[in-house]
């Protein structure tokens, strides 16, 4: 592309199909692994395989022979380049050069082959063995005058088992400092579905798509995000499925779809349609269209229609006469006004819902990230109560999870809030006292480091300073530490903002093989819905200095704890013995683990709400009222914009493959602001035109993106959006969900800054 400004053309194909094909058979061969890229994606998520290391989407119960899709593809093939970032590469960059580089150019490097020390004297990376670098570790772990000082974060990818260890490890450690991934996206799942339904899961398996008779789909940018989840969506319309998409940006996945396994549609160029019906909500709506539903069931059953579940509400739920009375107190030119739906539109996806024995609901961020989160997804509940959509085939709540394993790790403990009923567990089974007090989650990390509380942080994957709010003080607060530690595969934003002293530690990958002195050792994975099998990797290890994150954990620990009596070094050699200590942690969960994991498809963890068993206080499924229509503050500033940052299609999570966004139609550039047409005409933008945005916040801290070229794309008016992580310095670390602490990343307050530096 000439130039730099993106080029910038309204993508009108399909999703998927061969632009799906092209991009995989492209990225297999942009890292060099056509061949073993080829050969490994055959084995994932397929029995006896390994798991996909992108999202958390669950394999279906009928397997296909190739059981990918473009997004995990390009996972793999990143993950499994030949692209190596060696000593020599770290001799011919200092830290200071690798800053100013993109996310995309550090991500291209290549795998991390060797552990690594900052050395100051040279602004370098220099080599250090693993011995070494242990002790490193253990010396500043021992040294604190506080375990609460240290701060133990977990990516999403890491395994049940490496989980396990790493929550006993830091809790004998003295302290309940998990930051982890799901804080920043579904921590409101976890915070909000308890109250509601008693469990921080959903309550579907993969089957309920094969018998429900309708799907909403809420906030949720699915053929990016879960692409494997568009099979179930094409299978669903296919059967005359009704499909509520409901969503401030028309996606295109939701739109039309053509399957790339789908012989016929590939030749014919055909597709499917896959959204019945688009609602076009306003950012933040959601309420008010949740609350606008119900209005419209209760007006009905007032009129003596058969529209609620009396039977359920009566047997199974606690707070029905409170709810009602909240949604009939609300008026519907306000609903129509907060949620930017028609009250006509409301009315008619009201009849899906209505005419539907079955019906799933499932949500991602769009959701989540709002001051409210927690308590709109408990909204969503309320709609599903009130049709006894919880409990019966094809129907229930369905979080869309993202990274793979990120459901499982809290399974495992990985939890900064821990109930006493695990730590009894814990001491009981591992004899030391276990840490009774909250720990931190990733904003109250964060706030620890910008205090100077915090004095070590260590990161079992992920790239934690990337992924957080408020970049230009994370990153300072980062620079602060006396160390910071990257276990990671690959080179990111995290290895560079750094402590004084600073470790890069490279792992197996999750497509790898793990071969120790007890040989060959398997991985356990938990998927969104709680269905858990093991994984083996295929490949040959990137390096012979790599290591499993069992093993760096276990050596951690020894060097951490040096009076532990837990048998860590019998963990890093037997994996089954780390799984006999999690079932004896976790007895009814994990019952019989290492006998269950043989069964090649594996075994679901139990959701008591599936079989309509409540462990709530009340031993009952709870209505929750939400009063009022709006799930963010009011902003006193008629210039404000709502800013969602969101993910290109060519990205997970703070990874990012390309700089292009195929069916958004943006190539080569990420600092883009999507707008609609009517709000820049307002403000009196043109297309192309370089802006800034500014937060509207109030605390007297400038938080401005300059460099932003304005696109015109329709969104729902009053809203913006742009890339993540690259407008995280315009979300404020205390700008979050008051139950979760999740970042309110879709709701941000903002107003236009033009070239000359004046509000537009």
């Amino acid at each position: 592309m000439k130039g730099k400004h993106p080029k910038y053309r309204p993508y009108k194909q399909p999703a998927g199909g061969w632009g799906a094909a092209a991009a995989t058979a492209k990225v297999l061969m942009q890292q060099s692994v056509l061949t073993k890229g080829s050969r490994a994606l055959l084995s994932m998520n397929q029995p006896g395989g390994f798991k996909c290391p992108s999202c958390a989407f669950p394999d279906p119960d009928k397997r296909q022979t190739l059981e990918f899709c473009e997004n995990g593809a390009k996972a793999l093939a990143f993950e499994a380049t030949k692209r190596r970032v060696t000593r020599e590469f770290f001799q011919a960059h200092t830290v200071s050069a690798l800053r100013d580089k993109s996310d995309h150019w550090l991500e291209m490097q290549g795998r991390l082959t060797e552990p690594m020390r900052y050395d100051p004297g040279s602004d370098k990376y220099v080599p250090v063995n693993w011995d070494d670098a242990f002790a490193l570790i253990g010396r500043h772990l021992r040294g604190l005058d506080s375990p609460h000082r240290a701060e133990f974060y977990t990516s999403g990818r890491t395994p049940n088992e490496a989980a396990f260890l790493w929550s006993v490890m830091v809790r004998e450690f003295g302290t309940n400092n998990f930051p982890d991934c799901s804080n920043m996206c579904h921590e409101p799942t976890s915070r909000g579905l308890p109250p509601a339904i008693g469990i921080g899961k959903g309550t579907c398996r993969m089957d309920d798509f094969d018998v429900t008779e309708a799907l909403f789909v809420i906030g949720q940018n699915t053929g990016t995000n879960s692409p494997r989840m568009m099979t179930n969506l094409v299978e669903a319309r296919k059967r005359g499925i009704p499909i509520v998409a409901i969503n401030p940006m028309p996606e295109r996945a939701l739109i039309e779809f053509t399957s790339p396994q789908d012989v016929v549609q590939m030749a014919t160029f055909g597709h499917t349609d896959i959204a019945s019906e688009f609602v076009h909500i306003r950012l933040g709506g959601d309420l008010a269209f949740f609350k606008g539903m119900m209005k419209v069931l209760f007006e009905r059953d007032a009129a003596g229609e058969q529209v609620l579940d009396h039977d359920f509400i009566a047997t199974h739920t606690t707070g029905f006469d409170a709810i009602r009375a909240d949604v009939e107190a609300q008026d519907w030119d306000e609903i129509v006004a907060h949620s930017g739906v028609g009250e006509d539109q409301i009315r008619r996806v009201a009849e899906v819902y209505v005419r539907s024995k079955a019906t799933m609901l499932c949500y991602g961020m769009g959701l989540t990230q709002h001051q409210r989160g927690s308590q709109l997804v408990q909204q969503a509940c309320n709609l599903l109560f009130l049709r006894g959509n919880i409990g019966k085939p094809g129907a229930g709540i369905v979080p869309i999870r993202g990274h793979s394993n990120v459901q499982g790790d809290r399974t495992c403990g990985i939890d900064d809030q821990p109930s006493q009923q695990l730590l009894d567990s814990v001491e009981k089974v591992f004899g030391f006292a276990a840490p009774r007090q909250p720990g931190h989650n990733a904003r109250r990390a964060v706030a620890a480091m910008m205090a100077g509380e915090a004095r070590v942080f260590i990161g079992l994957g992920g790239n934690f300073v990337r992924a957080v709010p408020d970049t230009e003080r994370s990153y300072a607060a980062m620079r602060g530490l006396d160390l910071t530690v990257g276990i990671n595969t690959k080179l990111n934003r995290q290895h560079v903002v750094h402590g004084r002293e600073a470790l890069i530690l490279p792992v197996i990958a999750r497509s790898e093989t793990i071969v120790t002195s007890k040989g060959e050792q398997a991985l356990s994975i938990e998927d969104s819905m709680s269905k858990v099998t093991a994984s083996r990797g295929v490949l040959e290890p990137a390096s012979p200095d790599c290591r499993p994150e069992v093993e760096i954990v276990c050596r951690m620990a020894m060097a951490a704890l040096p009076r532990t009596t837990t048998g860590w070094a019998a963990f890093a050699e037997d994996y089954d013995l780390i799984r006999d200590k999690m079932e004896a942690v976790y007895p009814e969960m994990f019952a019989r683990l290492n006998e269950k994991l043989k069964n090649p498809e594996g075994f679901h963890l139990d959701v008591p709400p599936r079989r309509r068993e409540w462990p709530t206080p009340t031993a009952k499924a709870n209505f929750l009222v939400l009063p009022g229509l709006e799930v963010n503050d009011g902003v006193s500033d008629d210039r404000m914009l709502r800013l969602a940052t969101i993910r290109s299609h060519d990205q997970f999570n703070t990874t990012v493959y390309s700089n292009n966004d195929r069916y958004r139609g943006v190539w080569g550039d990420r600092m883009v602001l999507f707008i609609n047409e009517i709000d820049r005409t307002a403000r009196g933008l043109r297309v192309g035109q370089k802006v800034g945005l500014e937060t509207i916040f109030g605390d007297g801290i400038t938080r401005r993106v300059d460099g932003l070229t304005v696109l015109d794309y329709p969104i729902s008016p009053g809203a913006v959006a742009g890339y993540y992580p690259e407008l995280n310095p315009l979300l404020p670390l205390d700008y979050r969900d008051a139950i979760s602490e999740t970042p309110a990343a879709k709701s941000i307050p903002v107003r236009v800054i033009s070239d000359v530096g004046a509000p537009d």
